[in-house]
Formats: structure tokens, C-alpha cells, sequence
């Protein structure tokens, strides 16, 4: 069965969430499907899309387990946005938590370090 995610994110200033969203995932929305949403590719068939939506806005949290969690925390860094939260759990999995202006929770997982 094919299968093809698509993560919502709602927002009430789209523009400031396309900038923020920008420097999260380091790069532009791959398309726009109408004048409220933008959307990502992560990657094959995963996809973030941020719509205007104010009466949702602020609710969501996602959690996108990487390869490497340290290169994709300091590519986010460098584009000038830091976690809100860090975190190891039990089984030495890590998750990094960053928040957008609206509330929304996107966090970055990886595995634990051998």
C-alpha cells in the first residue's frame, strides 16, 4: 500500500511562520496549493504543510526522528532558531524541541550515542 503523510501545522500569521519554518527545515516550501498553505517535502511522500488557520493555531506537535539528530540541531542553529527544550530519555534516545511564534511543538529525534 502506498502511503503518503502530510503534518498539519496551523498558524495566524502565515508570514512569520513561513520565515520560521524556512530556517527550521532550511529551505523554502516546496509549493504553495493555494494562498493559506505552504508545504514541505522531508522526505519521499512525508510531508509539513503550515495553513492559516486561527482558530487551530498553536495545537500541533510533531516529532521527526533523523539520522543525524547533532548535524540537524546545528544546520537549525545556524540558521539562527534554538531548542526551547532538550531532552534523553531513559533508553538514551534524544529529542530536541523547538516552538514556533504560534506554540506549535516540532521536535527532532535520533538515536542514542554509542
Amino acid at each position: 500500500m502506498a502511503l503518503d503523510l502530510f503534518a498539519g501545522v496551523f498558524v495566524r500569521d502565515l508570514p512569520v511562520a513561513l520565515d520560521w519554518y524556512e530556517r527550521l527545515f532550511g529551505t523554502p516550501p516546496q509549493f504553495f496549493p493555494n494562498d493559506t498553505e505552504a508545504v514541505w517535502e522531508l522526505a519521499e511522500h512525508r510531508f509539513v504543510y503550515v495553513e492559516l488557520l486561527p482558530e487551530r493555531a498553536g495545537r500541533a506537535a510533531h516529532t521527526l526522528f533523523v539520522d543525524d539528530l547533532d548535524a540537524t540541531v546545528a544546520g537549525i542553529s545556524s540558521r539562527g532558531l534554538e531548542p526551547v527544550k532538550r531532552e534523553t530519555y531513559d533508553n538514551g534516545v534524544r529529542k530536541i524541541t523547538y516552538v514556533d511564534p504560534e506554540g506549535n511543538e516540532i521536535g527532532y529525534g535520533g538515536a542514542p550515542i554509542e
